[in-house]
């Protein structure tokens, strides 16, 4: 066959390899796609490339994020989009504000070293709720939490009573939150004097100082409220 049709037999051989090496890469690229909607529906279609590229590495697969981009957009696959963000921080006082003394430093070596808290607002059944928590920055685990009607001091130091109860009141805990007249407020301050704790301000309009917190309620938000 190969000299009626003047080609090599290496020629031969080469083309066909090809064609088996083409088919076995459809395949594997037809099993990743599957891969991909499975793990982007079991999310509630809140993963994007990035969260999918860590699953499917954890399942064994070889891959980057451009890959899965780019199989994401030709299933017509896309993560649920944050909403418009709306501040709940008042810095509008005249009480007094503590230092940035955690300054961007996220990370501890074991638990109870440092935490932060926020307060965002929630969609509820009952209507718009305040959520306050508290987070250790060892294990990013939410270790107290108040949700209230009011944005109130009470909300604040419902969740920081919280978790000193649930990590036994330990002393000099690093505690850190925005400047908002909650957090600056009396009551609040006289509650963390009272645990022994360090009391740590972001500066003035900057989210960064207080980026964990926020990060969370972005995720919490995005995966457990929008689209329920």
């Amino acid at each position: 066959m190969c000299r009626v049709l003047k080609v090599t037999v290496q020629g031969y051989h080469q083309w066909r390899n090809r064609g088996e090496a083409r088919d076995e890469r459809l395949r594997k690229e037809d099993a990743l796609r599957c891969r991909i909607r499975v793990i982007h529906g079991e999310s509630r279609r809140t993963y994007g490339r990035i969260r999918i590229t860590r699953e499917l590495r954890d399942q064994g697969f070889i891959l980057n994020e451009k890959r899965v981009g780019r199989l994401m957009k030709a299933e017509g696959l896309r993560a649920k989009a944050a909403r418009k963000f709306k501040a709940t921080t008042d810095s509008r006082h005249t009480q007094p504000v503590a230092e940035n003394v955690l300054n961007r430093e996220f990370t501890a070596t074991a638990p109870n070293q440092k935490w932060v808290g926020d307060i965002t607002y929630i969609w509820t059944a009952e209507g718009w709720l305040y959520l306050a928590v508290v987070i250790d920055l060892f294990s990013r685990k939410v270790v107290g939490w108040s949700l209230q009607e009011r944005m109130t001091s009470d909300l604040v130091c419902a969740a920081l009573q919280m978790a000193a109860k649930s990590r036994g009141c330990i002393a000099e805990v690093l505690c850190h939150f925005d400047r908002g007249s909650q957090y600056a407020g009396h009551l609040f301050q006289a509650l963390l004097k009272r645990y022994g704790f360090v009391c740590s301000m972001s500066r003035k309009a900057n989210c960064w100082d207080n980026a964990v917190a926020e990060s969370s309620f972005h995720s919490l938000k995005v995966e457990a409220v929008y689209g329920e």
